[in-house]
């Protein structure tokens, strides 16, 4: 009996310890995710506890005191606020909000799918694509969608959380006695054409009297204006539209601009346009594209889900007809041709004289013979090709090869009808100038082009 129950015994005992090895290995599971929590809730508390300045106190310790901002010294030489400043916000810099929407779209209502964390494009990246592209034909809203630009300063004072456009100049002038109420932030919703921003929103009747009532309410003291990028453009067309007579104009006669505005401060005017724009329309390889890619890395790659995400990009991108004003202007004369362009032979001196004035152009040797870049040749299929000169380069003219395609999935094209054949044509042309380029564009944006040129046409009615 003793025997037995001493095996008995035994047995329990490793029954006990196997029980306890298993439930240790619990244990420690739990024990270590405690940890972790209690380290984060420690955590929060200290810095919810440590006071505002610390991590200020923190930078100086390391880097030394910090100089003041500019609108502090401002304030420190007894500078004050005096004309109202309006700001024009650039491309894709404004925010864009949710007034209406598809079903995908479900409770989005006002809130942001352009600006802020785009968290729509993680969550749902046809849908916001959906929402973010323009009717084909009109170049205004689509059926059921309807997309408006944030309103007030927060419209584009940050892009994203972390990354400000107008927060830093609108803090420095708050610093000197600005306020709301001499400050504007004239948001338009940027995808449109300039005209449709009044046709659609009456955005430019919106800024017009704006400008007058803060003009009014500041004892006749006229507005600076601060345009950025495509806002710079936006506010050109806008005080051609202000002098012009109803209805294609604002009405406001021609001293308008005279008696409401002080100065126009422009930072960054692409007046001839810009080689990206002609990227963007081409195939959404832009640096637009690239932020959006570094904001939702692999969303934007080849065949996620299934979807051809860029291919749905690209089409919603070329319903922006916004883009083709800043398409590049002048032509070869002032971008260059094949195998020159008007930087060759000059360098930019910043160098100041004996008279403390700026040199101006210095002759140097032709850029050309140094094997220096053609920068006239803004699309280049291939390295070789770029380097080449003209006469070794035999161009096939891509016109009257759009064939629909009929045989393929729609991979390339613009809204289905551009064939394999038309697709290899525009390689074979292999070299495109700025004279060259609208061709391009009518080639395989044919649509959003017809557009471009209804909006010229307008726009020559106002002059």
């Amino acid at each position: 009996m003793r025997r037995r129950k001493g095996g008995e015994g035994r047995g329990s005992g490793s029954a006990a310890k196997k029980s306890r090895r298993k439930w240790s290995c619990v244990d420690g599971c739990c024990w270590f995710i405690g940890c972790i929590c209690s380290m984060w809730w420690f955590l929060l508390f200290l810095y919810n506890a440590m006071p505002a300045s610390f991590p200020q106190y923190v930078t100086e310790a390391i880097t030394g005191p910090l100089p003041d901002p500019p609108g502090v010294k401002l304030a420190k030489d007894g500078l004050k606020a005096k004309h109202p400043v309006v700001f024009v916000p650039g491309i894709v810099t404004g925010g864009l909000e949710l007034w209406e929407g598809h079903a995908c779209a479900e409770g989005l209502f006002r809130k942001r799918l352009w600006g802020g964390t785009f968290g729509e494009v993680y969550k749902r990246p046809l849908c916001w694509v959906e929402h973010m592209s323009l009717d084909n034909e009109t170049g205004l809203d689509p059926p059921g969608i309807k997309i408006r630009p944030v309103s007030g300063l927060v419209a584009a004072d940050y892009f994203a959380p972390g990354y400000f456009v107008w927060a830093v100049l609108i803090a420095n002038l708050a610093r000197i006695g600005y306020e709301d109420k001499n400050m504007y932030m004239a948001a338009y919703d940027w995808r449109l054409s300039f005209q449709n921003t009044e046709v659609r929103d009456q955005t430019l009747s919106r800024i017009k009297s704006n400008i007058e009532l803060m003009v009014a309410t500041s004892g006749g003291k006229k507005v600076v204006v601060v345009p950025h990028s495509m806002g710079v453009l936006y506010f050109l067309h806008f005080m051609k539209w202000v002098e012009a007579p109803k209805p294609m104009g604002g009405g406001g006669g021609p001293n308008w601009c005279a008696e409401h505005i002080k100065a126009v401060m422009n930072i960054g005017g692409p007046f001839l346009g810009v080689p990206k724009a002609v990227s963007g329309l081409f195939s959404a390889e832009a640096k637009d594209i690239a932020i959006a890619r570094a904001i939702a890395p692999g969303v934007l790659d080849r065949d996620v889900f299934g979807f051809q995400t860029l291919q749905h990009v690209m089409r919603m991108t070329r319903t922006w007809d916004s883009t083709m004003s800043m398409i590049p202007k002048g032509g070869d004369t002032i971008w260059g041709g094949l195998d020159w362009s008007p930087e060759e032979g000059h360098a930019c001196s910043s160098k100041k004289n004996s008279n403390g004035q700026i040199e101006g152009y210095n002759r140097t040797e032709d850029l050309a013979n140094s094997g220096g870049v053609k920068y006239g040749r803004i699309i280049s299929f291939g390295k070789d090709v770029a380097d080449l000169h003209s006469s070794d380069i035999g161009s096939v003219d891509f016109r009257g090869n759009n064939l629909a395609n009929i045989t393929c999935r729609d991979v390339w094209t613009e809204y289905h009808d551009m064939g394999i054949g038309g697709i290899k044509a525009v390689a074979d042309y292999k070299v495109y100038t700025a004279d060259s380029i609208l061709d391009l564009l009518h080639f395989v944006a044919p649509k959003m082009m017809k557009r471009g040129g209804a909006i010229s046409h307008m726009e020559l009615l106002m002059i």
